[in-house]
């Protein structure tokens, strides 16, 4: 790719650094009084101390670019983190939740510390007994709830996409890392279940949930973000198997992801970004989807999954990455928590402000692109 290494490397560097300084936002009042919840505003998901999903996905870009250099000053901070985290006491177990156990798993391959074992083997247990289920046992989105740690949101019978990333990736995790059976059949069964119900085979892109109640997709809206952790998690979830998943459920799995990023080239903005509503050239550009969905392709490229003619798509992104890095590191133009919406103007009316997985995502996409000049 035509990128500029020593500008890419410079601005890797300063995401990084904002990552782990990641405080809340200064109109932190103004948003709670004039929408809350309906534009996003979740207090739980700002800055990088809370045990929640949005630092869960930072957590885990900051091991990946952490193992890619060698940093131990990262590999300090990831372990400080998780020791402060245990110390102050965890919220409630849902699927959200589940996101920091995946680079904890990861993480303690270092430190062999019994207490972190013992937390992502209970908590494995945990999703297999006690998460709510949909019909046919799909793991329901349950959510921390608003204001409350040990609160929780049920979203009864319902599957969102964002599963995928936020708890299957963990849980394959500790199956491969256990030889557990049931764990690593669970999980298939789980990508296989949200490909069956969220996945539109006319475009090729995911629906962000469906409802078993109402047997429908919501709004029927082609969202971003939640494409994009299938984009991005799907590669990882089949490299973590090393050879050993079902040939026909990896046959599966990939052309559906080839399907899903045809389309998604073909959706790419002229600035190099994909709009906030996939189709719709309207909604706003937004960066954290864009920045999963570019580590995605070319993650693919790599891997032979992809050809060299979506190089050209993968460059262009990365150059519109670049340009919504600010002077000081934070990354530009990302979307707050965007929970399930009626209709696109619900996706296009979420607030925009830094958040940990948009400095997370953007160093994903970084460190895949270093791996391509």
């Amino acid at each position: 790719m035509n990128i500029n290494e020593t500008e890419l490397r410079k601005k890797l560097n300063l995401v990084i650094e904002k990552l782990l300084s990641l405080g809340g936002p200064e109109n932190e009042k103004e948003l709670a009084e004039n929408g809350g919840e309906a534009i996003g505003f979740f207090k739980r998901d700002f800055g990088i101390k809370e045990w929640d999903w949005p630092q869960g996905v930072g957590l885990y870009g900051l091991l990946k670019i952490m193992r890619a250099e060698k940093n131990e000053e990262y590999k300090e901070f990831l372990h400080n983190w998780y020791l402060e985290n245990m110390e102050l006491g965890l919220p409630s177990r849902n699927i959200n939740t589940t996101t920091p156990l995946l680079t904890l798993s990861e993480l303690n391959e270092y430190y062999h510390d019994p207490k972190f074992e013992d937390l992502c083997k209970d908590w494995a247990n945990w999703l297999m007994t006690c998460l709510p289920r949909t019909k046919e046992g799909g793991f329901q989105h349950v959510t921390s709830a608003n204001g409350d740690r040990q609160g929780v949101r049920l979203n009864e019978n319902e599957m969102w996409i964002d599963t995928l990333f936020m708890t299957v990736l963990f849980l394959n995790k500790m199956g491969q890392k256990y030889q557990n059976e049931e764990w690593i059949n669970e999980g298939i069964h789980q990508v296989l279940m949200h490909i069956k119900y969220l996945y539109d085979k006319k475009t090729g892109l995911f629906y962000h949930g469906w409802t078993f109640n109402g047997n429908n997709n919501f709004g029927g809206v082609f969202w971003c973000r939640g494409n994009s952790w299938f984009t991005l998690g799907i590669l990882d979830y089949v490299d973590m198997f090393k050879g050993s998943l079902n040939p026909g459920v990896k046959s599966i799995i990939i052309d559906t992801y080839k399907a899903q990023v045809a389309k998604l080239k073909e959706l790419q903005s002229k600035n190099g970004l994909w709009h906030t509503v996939l189709p719709d050239p309207e909604s706003y550009e937004e960066v954290s989807g864009s920045a999963a969905i570019t580590a995605g392709i070319l993650k693919g490229i790599r891997y032979g999954i992809l050809d060299d003619s979506y190089l050209p798509c993968a460059e262009k992104a990365v150059k519109g990455i670049l340009k919504n890095i600010d002077k000081d590191g934070t990354v530009l133009n990302v979307s707050g928590g965007t929970g399930m919406g009626m209709d696109a103007e619900h996706y296009k009316n979420i607030l925009v402000a830094p958040m940990a997985y948009g400095q997370s995502l953007t160093i994903l996409a970084l460190a895949e692109a270093l791996k391509h000049l």
